[in-house]
């Protein structure tokens, strides 16, 4: 693993190869190489590990933890550097395993991801058995993208790239799937005929104390939509896999891709909303977070808060709008798809509300159908929405894995079908390069909006012209 001894690697890598080799499906020889600037030795990432992750897991059986310490290692590599007694090193402890598989993490910055690869070649390292797994962002444009692609695809072939994105591990993501495909009631309403539009939704309650600097030059819209809310939709919205095969629903989700309408020029204005929130109670605003430096006018003008309409324009999904919605500092943490269903053809009863379908990803993942139902009650026949409710951790007694976890482990078997192909990541860069460009050419600033709010009131407006609502439901 690049960046080894990093954030991700301590919050999310190491304990989900923890909870990998806690259940039994690390192979005995497996060892886990991190790879950093830190000059550490075996023993003080060893002791990193036992102190910042151990109170993170569950360790039932002191010896399992031991044997996990024991696969650790600490290779110092300086990418890009002169100093090459790291790829020596990294050498010495692989020689003699030629013939096992290598997974190359790199929890880095992209900038790293090319010259990593050449260095890796260079030192002889890179086998037919070798995987290489790249985290977002790629890029920050497409070309950006493409030049990543091209640097990385010169040393790896496409099948031993994994681009990962963790939503794609999450319990609800994967279900969406089974719950279309497995299921015959909803395929036949899953079409513009019944549905009425679908809004996609990622809310933080955090905002950027310490991130600035990164935040600056990301934004919303680089950060969440380009990557996480766009591959939430085009599972909502692929074309049924002829199928389960690692290429055939990546084939149907880059479909989906290209069949997104362009959104330039003057139209951006009104399809697309950015707000950066301002101070509120004791919530700093954006350009008064703790930072290293001073706000610049990229600070001024970067989102923090993106709403989106989008079009799948197709014979399924003609005329039915897709907004998508992400933003810091709101007043709940929510990752939700939720599809909204067109009202029955005839009512004969007064006070119904269209059916929802609500597929929860955070913070409790589960499944939300709410349909009408009739109060208990003598006299007039009164009419109340109610959920029929799927939540994983209180239906399946099994342990449900963290998104990293599942995604690792299908890196470990090779298989790529929750991972973005080099054409799905550029098809998603040229559908939101478009929208760059016209925020930058912009001369106004983000719209503001109150921390702990829904976000800015242009967000209410784009979906209030067709007389729509976000879902605000409480949980």
């Amino acid at each position: 693993m690049l960046g080894g001894t990093g954030d991700l690697s301590m919050r999310k890598l190491i304990p989900a190869l923890y909870h990998s080799d806690r259940e039994g499906r690390l192979a005995p020889e497996t060892r886990v190489i991190a790879m950093s600037r830190g000059g550490l030795t075996d023993a003080d990432f060893r002791g990193k590990v036992d102190a910042e992750v151990r109170g993170q897991v569950p360790v039932d059986d002191p010896a399992v933890w031991q044997r996990f310490l024991e696969r650790l290692h600490h290779v110092s590599v300086d990418v890009g550097g002169e100093n090459r007694s790291g790829w020596s090193a990294l050498t010495r402890l692989l020689a003699g395993h030629e013939q096992r598989d290598r997974v190359f993490y790199l929890a880095s910055p992209p900038r790293t991801f090319g010259p990593f690869c050449r260095e890796l070649q260079d030192a002889g390292l890179v086998t037919p058995r070798s995987r290489v797994v790249l985290e977002k962002p790629l890029g920050h444009d497409l070309p950006s993208a493409q030049r990543i692609n091209d640097e990385v695809g010169a040393i790896f072939d496409e099948r031993q790239i994994f681009r990962i994105d963790h939503y794609l591990g999450k319990e609800t993501v994967q279900n969406l799937l089974v719950l279309r495909f497995a299921n015959a009631f909803l395929e036949p309403i899953w079409n513009s005929l019944w549905i009425d539009h679908v809004q996609i939704t990622a809310a933080e309650t955090v905002g950027t104390p310490g991130r600035r600097g990164y935040y600056d030059h990301a934004g919303a819209l680089r950060d969440m939509v380009q990557n996480h809310l766009l591959q939430l939709l085009t599972l909502t919205a692929m074309e049924p896999p002829a199928r389960n095969d690692r290429e055939a629903i990546r084939d149907e989700k880059v479909k989906v891709l290209q069949a997104l309408r362009p959104i330039s020029g003057g139209e951006v204005g009104r399809f697309t909303v950015r707000g950066q929130y301002t101070a509120a109670g004791d919530m700093p605003g954006y350009l008064d977070e703790p930072a290293s430096t001073a706000p610049t006018e990229a600070s001024r003008r970067v989102e923090t808060f993106t709403a989106i309409r989008a079009e799948v324009k197709n014979w399924r999904w003609a005329g039915v709008p897709f907004y998508l919605r992400t933003g810091k500092r709101m007043p709940y943490r929510r990752s939700e798809i939720v599809v909204q269903f067109k009202d029955v053809p005839h009512s004969i009863y007064p006070g119904g509300t269209p059916n929802r379908l609500v597929l929860r990803l955070q913070p409790e993942e589960g499944i939300e159908l709410h349909i009408m139902a009739k109060e208990p009650g003598a006299g007039e026949v009164s009419l109340k929405p109610v959920p029929l409710s799927l939540s994983f951790g209180k239906t399946f007694t099994a342990r449900v894995p963290e998104a990293y976890e599942r995604l690792l482990t299908d890196v470990l078997a090779g298989n790529p079908t929750l991972f973005m192909r080099r054409d799905e990541v550029e098809a998603a860069w040229r559908w939101i390069d478009p929208i760059l460009d016209a925020w930058s050419a912009d001369p106004a600033l983000p719209e503001p909006y109150p921390a702990g709010t829904t976000g800015p009131a242009g967000a209410h407006e784009l979906l209030g012209r067709s007389g729509r609502a976000w879902h605000e439901e409480e949980l």
